[in-house]
């Protein structure tokens, strides 16, 4: 998340499975507990959604040793 002084930007990352209702459910959630404790309305929140699986988490350690980085979450 990004609070700007006019406007938060949040990117939120989400698995294949999740349906719109469940994307939409999730963006309340964090309006309810993260925006709104800082006093932003919801007209200056935008949210970046991006739906797909993991590949992967890579770090410099992995990519130095030739690991594929698959750690999970």
């Amino acid at each position: 998340m990004h609070y700007a002084p006019t406007v938060v930007h949040a990117t939120l990352c989400v698995p294949e499975s999740f349906t719109t209702e469940d994307i939409q459910d999730l963006i309340e959630t964090i309006d309810d507990e993260l925006v709104d404790m800082v006093g932003v309305t919801r007209d200056e929140f935008v949210v970046h959604v991006f739906q797909g699986r993991e590949t992967g988490v890579f770090s410099d350690r992995d990519l130095e040793s030739g690991a594929n980085g698959r750690t999970g979450c």
